[in-house]
Protein backbone atom coordinates (compact mmCIF):
# COMPACT_ATOMS: atom_id res chain seq x y z
CA UNK A 1 0.00 0.00 0.00
CA UNK A 2 1.16 3.40 -0.80
CA UNK A 3 1.87 5.97 1.99
CA UNK A 4 -0.11 8.79 1.84
CA UNK A 5 1.46 12.13 1.84
CA UNK A 6 0.58 15.20 4.44
CA UNK A 7 1.64 18.54 4.25
CA UNK A 8 1.98 20.74 7.34
CA UNK A 9 2.00 23.73 7.67
CA UNK A 10 3.44 26.07 10.40
CA UNK A 11 2.28 30.37 10.31
CA UNK A 12 4.13 33.00 11.99
CA UNK A 13 6.13 33.38 14.18
CA UNK A 14 5.54 29.10 15.04
CA UNK A 15 9.56 28.84 14.30
CA UNK A 16 9.93 30.29 17.82
CA UNK A 17 8.31 27.71 20.30
CA UNK A 18 10.32 27.23 23.10
CA UNK A 19 11.42 30.34 23.07
CA UNK A 20 8.27 33.00 23.38
CA UNK A 21 6.19 33.12 25.54
CA UNK A 22 6.92 30.12 27.48
CA UNK A 23 4.14 30.20 29.99
CA UNK A 24 1.65 29.96 27.04
CA UNK A 25 3.49 27.93 24.37
CA UNK A 26 5.78 25.45 26.61
CA UNK A 27 9.59 24.93 26.18
CA UNK A 28 9.83 22.47 23.51
CA UNK A 29 11.87 23.78 20.40
CA UNK A 30 9.63 24.14 17.19
CA UNK A 31 12.50 21.87 15.77
CA UNK A 32 11.73 19.21 18.37
CA UNK A 33 7.92 18.81 17.56
CA UNK A 34 8.80 18.77 14.00
CA UNK A 35 11.01 15.54 14.22
CA UNK A 36 8.22 14.20 16.57
CA UNK A 37 5.43 15.09 13.91
CA UNK A 38 7.94 13.43 11.25
CA UNK A 39 8.16 9.91 13.08
CA UNK A 40 4.90 9.86 14.48
CA UNK A 41 3.58 10.36 10.68
CA UNK A 42 6.28 7.58 9.82
CA UNK A 43 4.58 5.25 12.39
CA UNK A 44 0.91 6.13 11.04
CA UNK A 45 2.42 5.07 7.63
CA UNK A 46 2.13 8.71 6.23
CA UNK A 47 4.98 10.83 4.56
CA UNK A 48 5.13 14.26 6.52
CA UNK A 49 6.16 17.40 5.01
CA UNK A 50 6.46 20.04 7.65
CA UNK A 51 6.71 23.30 6.35
CA UNK A 52 6.78 26.86 8.60
CA UNK A 53 7.25 30.40 7.56
CA UNK A 54 6.31 33.93 8.68
CA UNK A 55 4.79 35.26 5.48
CA UNK A 56 1.75 34.77 3.92
CA UNK A 57 2.44 34.23 0.60
CA UNK A 58 4.27 31.70 1.03
CA UNK A 59 1.90 29.72 3.07
CA UNK A 60 -0.50 30.50 -0.37
CA UNK A 61 2.26 29.17 -2.73
CA UNK A 62 2.93 25.85 -0.66
CA UNK A 63 -0.96 25.35 -0.71
CA UNK A 64 -1.04 25.74 -4.18
CA UNK A 65 1.87 23.36 -4.95
CA UNK A 66 -0.17 20.91 -2.67
CA UNK A 67 -3.32 20.18 -5.25
CA UNK A 68 -1.10 17.32 -7.08
CA UNK A 69 1.29 15.85 -4.15
CA UNK A 70 -0.45 15.48 -0.68
CA UNK A 71 -3.24 13.66 0.27
CA UNK A 72 -4.06 15.91 3.20
CA UNK A 73 -2.99 18.76 5.75
CA UNK A 74 -2.93 20.20 8.43
CA UNK A 75 -2.24 24.13 9.26
CA UNK A 76 -1.57 26.07 12.08
CA UNK A 77 -2.21 29.66 10.61
CA UNK A 78 -0.44 31.29 13.66
CA UNK A 79 -2.48 34.78 14.31
CA UNK A 80 -3.30 35.01 10.23
CA UNK A 81 -5.96 32.43 11.36
CA UNK A 82 -7.82 35.30 12.27
CA UNK A 83 -8.03 37.44 9.32
CA UNK A 84 -6.51 35.90 6.28
CA UNK A 85 -8.94 35.71 3.18
CA UNK A 86 -6.31 34.84 1.01
CA UNK A 87 -4.99 32.05 2.99
CA UNK A 88 -8.88 30.60 3.62
CA UNK A 89 -9.67 30.45 -0.23
CA UNK A 90 -6.30 28.80 -1.17
CA UNK A 91 -6.87 25.79 1.53
CA UNK A 92 -10.76 26.26 0.67
CA UNK A 93 -9.96 25.85 -3.28
CA UNK A 94 -7.35 22.91 -2.83
CA UNK A 95 -9.78 19.78 -2.42
CA UNK A 96 -7.97 18.38 0.15
CA UNK A 97 -9.04 17.50 3.43
CA UNK A 98 -6.82 20.20 5.83
CA UNK A 99 -7.26 20.47 9.56
CA UNK A 100 -6.59 23.45 11.49
CA UNK A 101 -4.51 23.17 14.95
CA UNK A 102 -3.62 25.61 17.79
CA UNK A 103 -1.11 24.68 20.06
CA UNK A 104 -3.38 26.91 23.17
CA UNK A 105 -7.17 27.40 22.82
CA UNK A 106 -7.86 29.95 21.47
CA UNK A 107 -11.43 30.39 22.42
CA UNK A 108 -10.12 31.37 25.98
CA UNK A 109 -7.32 33.67 24.88
CA UNK A 110 -7.87 37.29 23.74
CA UNK A 111 -10.72 38.32 22.09
CA UNK A 112 -9.40 39.03 18.88
CA UNK A 113 -8.19 35.32 18.78
CA UNK A 114 -11.49 33.58 19.20
CA UNK A 115 -12.82 33.68 15.78
CA UNK A 116 -10.60 31.61 12.65
CA UNK A 117 -11.78 32.52 9.14
CA UNK A 118 -9.93 29.14 8.32
CA UNK A 119 -11.95 26.83 10.17
CA UNK A 120 -15.16 26.99 8.10
CA UNK A 121 -12.66 25.46 5.48
CA UNK A 122 -11.31 23.05 6.60
CA UNK A 123 -12.37 19.32 7.86
CA UNK A 124 -12.01 19.74 11.37
CA UNK A 125 -9.99 21.72 13.94
CA UNK A 126 -8.12 20.60 17.18
CA UNK A 127 -6.89 23.28 19.90
CA UNK A 128 -5.63 23.69 23.61
CA UNK A 129 -3.29 20.79 24.03
CA UNK A 130 0.14 21.92 22.99
CA UNK A 131 2.50 19.89 20.73
CA UNK A 132 -0.49 17.47 20.66
CA UNK A 133 -3.16 19.05 19.42
CA UNK A 134 -0.55 18.25 16.15
CA UNK A 135 -0.17 14.44 16.40
CA UNK A 136 -4.18 14.34 17.17
CA UNK A 137 -4.60 15.89 13.91
CA UNK A 138 -1.69 13.52 12.30
CA UNK A 139 -4.32 10.62 13.38
CA UNK A 140 -7.50 12.29 12.62
CA UNK A 141 -6.43 13.28 8.79
CA UNK A 142 -4.95 9.79 8.56
CA UNK A 143 -8.31 8.55 8.93
CA UNK A 144 -9.72 10.96 6.28
CA UNK A 145 -7.29 10.25 3.74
Amino acid sequence: MKKKNVLILLGPNLNMTGIREKGIYGEETAESIKSQLILHGENLGLNCEVFQTNWEGALIDKIHSAKDNFDGGIINPGALSHYSYSLRDAVSFIRIPFVEVHMTNIYAREEFRRHSVISEVCVGQIIGFGKNSYLLALNAIKDLI
